[in-house]
C-alpha cells in the first residue's frame, strides 16, 4: 500500500525518500518505539515512582515546549534541513546520556536525567518543528496530503518495529550481559542500542536537497475561501491554534507517558509483551494513516480533524474503565491510529492558513502547545496517579481530548480564517 502510494505521489525523487528514512528512524529509536517502551520501565528499574517518572517526562516535554517557536525562527533563519539536521544529532546525544544514568551515584541520577532528557527533547523539537516545512519544500502543494500520511505510516510502521525489538530487547541483552532481563543494565544497554539507531539518520538528511519548484499558486478552497492570514488575524490564529493543541494532545500525553507503566506496576503484565501490545499499536497507525488523504478529500481537512479528535478521546474509555491487558491494548490501538489520521490533516489544515514564510512559526506552536500538553500531563499526571490511581489520569486525558473538537469546531467554523 505504501509503494503504491510513493508511486501515485512521486516521492521517488531521492530527497525525499531520505527523509522518510530519516523519519522512520525517529519512530524506531525515540518517538513510539525503542524509548518509549524501555524509559519509563528502566526509571522503574531504577526504583523511582511515578512522581519521579512524571517529573522526569515532563522536564523533557516542558524544554520541547519552551524550545518549539525558537525552533521554527531558527528554521525560517537559517533552513529546516540544518535544523532537522542538529535536532537528531542532539537526540543521539541526550538518549545515550540518558542510558548511563544507572553508573552514576543515586544522589547524581536524578540531576543527570532531568539535564539529558532536555537535551533528547531539544533535539526533538527542532526535528518536529522544522521537518514539515522541509517536507513541504520537496513536494507539489497538490500531494501534500498524501505526503504527510505516508511519512506518518512511515513512523507508525518503524514505531511498530521499535516497539516490538525494545520489548525483547532486554533479554537479549540480559542474557548476553550475563544479567537478568529485568536489570538496569540490561535496559542501559537496550537504550544505548535504540540512540545510536539514529546515526544513519542524520548521515540521510544531511544528503537530502528540496528540489526547484515554481512558486505556489493560491490553492482552491476545500475548506475555506482562498486569502492570506496575516497581522492580528495570525496572532488570533496561533492563539488558537495552541490552545487546540494542549487539548487535542492531552489523551495521547497520558497514554505515552504513563501506559508502559500502568501495564507493568497495576496489571503485571511482562516487557515483552508490553512491547507486543506497543508495537500492534503502532502497526494499525500505518493503514490509519494512509486514509487520511481520501477522507481529507472527501470530508475536508477540519471535517477529518474534528471528528478523529472526538474518537480519539472516547476511544480512551476502555483503558480507564476497564482494568484488562486486552482493554489497554483497545484503547491505545484506538489512540495511536486515530491520532496519526488527526495529526497529518492537522499539519496541512493549520499550516495552509498561513503563507509559506509563516510555515515555520505554526509548526513551532503546534509543537509548544504539544510540549505543553504533554508536561502538564506528565508532571500532573504523576502526582495524580499517587493520589488517585491511574483510571482518573486517563478519564481526564479523554474529557480534554473530547473538548479539543467542539473548541476545534467552534474556532474555525464557517471560514473565519482563510487560506493562504
Amino acid at each position: 500500500m505504501i509503494a503504491r502510494r510513493l508511486e501515485r505521489i512521486r516521492l521517488l525523487q531521492p530527497s525525499v525518500l531520505l527523509a522518510l528514512a530519516a523519519a522512520a528512524l525517529v519512530g524506531f529509536a525515540v518517538d513510539g518505539g525503542v524509548f518509549s517502551v524501555l524509559f519509563n520501565l528502566y526509571l522503574v528499574r531504577l526504583d523511582y515512582g511515578p512522581e519521579a517518572i512524571g517529573l522526569v517526562n515532563a522536564a523533557g516535554m516542558l524544554a520541547f515546549a519552551l524550545a518549539s517557536l525558537p525552533a521554527g525562527v531558527l528554521g525560517e533563519r537559517w533552513g529546516s534541513r540544518p535544523m532537522i539536521v542538529v535536532g537528531m544529532a542532539l537526540m543521539v546525544a541526550g538518549g545515550a546520556c540518558l542510558a548511563l544514568a544507572d553508573q552514576l551515584p543515586p544522589e547524581l541520577r536524578l540531576v543527570w536525567l532531568l539535564v539529558n532528557i532536555a537535551v533528547l527533547y531539544l533535539g526533538m523539537s527542532l526535528y518536529f518543528v522544522n521537518a514539515p516545512p522541509f517536507l513541504m519544500g520537496l513536494i507539489d502543494e497538490s500531494q501534500r496530503n498524501a505526503l504527510f500520511s505516508t511519512q506518518v505510516a512511515a513512523l507508525a510502521i518503524a514505531a511498530c518495529a521499535g516497539s516490538l525489538v525494545g520489548g525483547f530487547l532486554p533479554q537479549l541483552f540480559g542474557a548476553a550481559l550475563g544479567v537478568p532481563a529485568d536489570a538496569p543494565a540490561a535496559f542501559r544497554a537496550s537504550l544505548l542500542a535504540g540512540a545510536l539507531a539514529l546515526v544513519p539518520g542524520i548521515a540521510a538528511l544531511a544528503a537530502a536537497r528540496p528540489a526547484r519548484r515554481a512558486p505556489e499558486a493560491r490553492p482552491a478552497a476545500d475548506d475555506a475561501p482562498a486569502a492570506g492570514v496575516v497581522g492580528a488575524a495570525l496572532l488570533g490564529l496561533l492563539a488558537l491554534v495552541g490552545l487546540v493543541r494542549v487539548l487535542q494532545l492531552a489523551g495521547m500525553a497520558a497514554v505515552s507517558t504513563f501506559f508502559n507503566v500502568y501495564l507493568d506496576t497495576e496489571l503485571a503484565v511482562p516487557t515483552g509483551q508490553i512491547g507486543l501490545i506497543t508495537g500492534v499499536g503502532r502497526l494499525i497507525a500505518a493503514p490509519a494513516a494512509l486514509v487520511t488523504a481520501p477522507l481529507a478529500a472527501r470530508y475536508g481537512n477540519r471535517g477529518v480533524v474534528l471528528w478523529a479528535s472526538l474518537a480519539s478521546g472516547l476511544s480512551l474509555l476502555p483503558l480507564a474503565l476497564i482494568p484488562h491487558w486486552a482493554a489497554a491494548g483497545v484503547s491505545f490501538v484506538g489512540v495511536i491510529g486515530l491520532s496519526s489520521v488527526r495529526y497529518a490533516s492537522s499539519l496541512v489544515y493549520f499550516m495552509e492558513l498561513v503563507p509559506p514564510t509563516r510555515r515555520g512559526t505554526v509548526a513551532g506552536v503546534m509543537e509548544m502547545a504539544g510540549g505543553a500538553s504533554f508536561t502538564a500531563m506528565a508532571f500532573g499526571g504523576g502526582f495524580l496517579v499517587a493520589l488517585l490511581g491511574f483510571r482518573s489520569l486517563f478519564l481526564l486525558g479523554a474529557l480534554l481530548t473530547s473538548l479539543s473538537a467542539l473548541v476545534f469546531w467552534a474556532a474555525f467554523r464557517g471560514g473565519r480564517f482563510r487560506r493562504a
